[in-house]
């Protein structure tokens, strides 16, 4: 039997892990449909690009809806304190997300330009956005969220939208729409053929340094920013309120999990150097060697910022004593436990049917693929 501790830092890792999955699986068709209007030049090109990843995108959206719902199930007060405080945030991303699958559905049921158009700059914003708000969010947990608790885990935020907006949180946000739309250019690689993969070979290359400047340069920005540090707590195998610790900031705290545990200096470095690996094996062609490099990059950008932050998930700036921690804002242990042999049984389950979609599925597509089944595609 797992005890509530080594629980607790379990299912810190498997939503890391689903973090993770729904950037590589959901994150290159965010990239690939907000390149739609930059490598393809034609709206036969622009329908090879919805195709691509037509049989996929809403697949891979299971690892989205797994991930929000984990997060409610195994951290209740995050998932509470984060949906009232970020409210028009998440809303924006909602409303964003609505032009995807409504796009793919009727883009390309009428024969007319205006019309095609302007579900292709809609679709756009709706894989776009989503990627930049994420980053923009992720940048906030670095600077804390102005939030409070009272006595009854009641959250009040005293904040406003704007202030979201910080010049490291657009940053942070810069980081995850490039690294997003590099993934969608390595796999438009793999999918197509002739100039358009050409285009997602520039576009890729663009992405791929774009991401690198951009995530050293946050990197660097995180090191002289303050850090958050608990300095007293409770026992870990009890169940404790947000309100049974000590926290204090320093400058440069962020940082101390690096210098505590050196091998959590692999996230870093192999972000970086996938990140270059990617640009190589894009500039010699190798498309699916381009992909993996760029699915390594993506794990080591979240991982990085997660080891940043551990034990932390939503610190607050108001009153650091307030922050939530993973060892403060988890569930039961029975919760944990059950939610545990779940994963156990249906995440294997889940993984091999979506493999198995991909190798049903998978063939280059081209603009005679369209010319040849105009009816029945996107």
């Amino acid at each position: 039997m797992l005890d509530y501790e080594m629980l607790k830092i379990i299912w810190w890792c498997l939503i890391g892990v689903l973090l993770i999955g729904f950037a590589v699986t959901d994150g290159f068709d965010m990239g690939a449909v907000a390149l739609i209007r930059f490598v393809g030049r034609t709206d036969d090109e622009r329908r090879v690009v919805l195709n691509t990843v037509g049989p996929h995108w809403d697949g891979n959206q299971v690892w989205f809806i797994t991930a929000g719902g984990a997060i409610f199930a195994a951290w209740p007060i995050v998932y509470a304190v984060a949906f009232s405080g970020l409210y028009w945030a998440l809303l924006l991303v909602l409303f964003a997300l609505f032009f995807r699958p409504v796009g793919f559905e009727y883009r390309s049921k009428i024969e007319d330009l205006r019309w095609r158009t302007a579900w292709d700059w809609l679709m756009t914003a709706g894989s776009a956005i989503p990627a930049l708000v994420f980053g923009v969010a992720f940048g906030n947990l670095f600077l804390g969220l102005p939030f409070v608790l009272d006595e009854y885990m009641h959250s009040a935020y005293e904040g406003t939208f704007w202030q979201l907006l910080s010049p490291f949180a657009v940053l942070c946000g810069v980081v995850s729409l490039a690294m997003l739309i590099m993934h969608g250019g390595c796999y438009l690689q793999m999918r197509t053929n002739g100039e358009l993969a050409q285009r997602a070979v520039k576009a890729t290359m663009i992405s791929a340094s774009v991401t690198l400047v951009a995530f050293v340069l946050a990197g660097v920005w995180v090191a002289n920013i303050k850090g958050f540090v608990v300095t007293e707590m409770v026992d870990p195998q009890l169940a404790m309120s947000p309100l049974d610790k000590n926290v204090v900031t320093a400058d440069g705290a962020w940082l101390n999990n690096y210098s505590a545990m050196p091998l959590t200096m692999l996230a870093p470095i192999s972000a970086i150097c996938a990140l270059l690996l990617t640009l190589a094996f894009s500039v010699f062609k190798r498309a699916g060697w381009a992909f993996f490099f760029s699915s390594v990059a993506l794990a080591g950008i979240i991982l990085t910022a997660g080891l940043s932050l551990f034990p932390f998930i939503m610190p607050s700036s108001i009153n650091p004593d307030f922050s939530l921690t993973l060892w403060d804002v988890v569930s039961s242990k029975l919760t944990l436990t059950v939610m545990f042999w779940v994963a156990v049984i249906f995440v294997p389950i889940v993984l091999s049917y979506t493999l198995w979609g991909y190798v049903k599925m998978w063939r280059k597509l081209d603009t005679d693929f369209i010319e040849n089944n105009r009816l029945g595609t996107y």
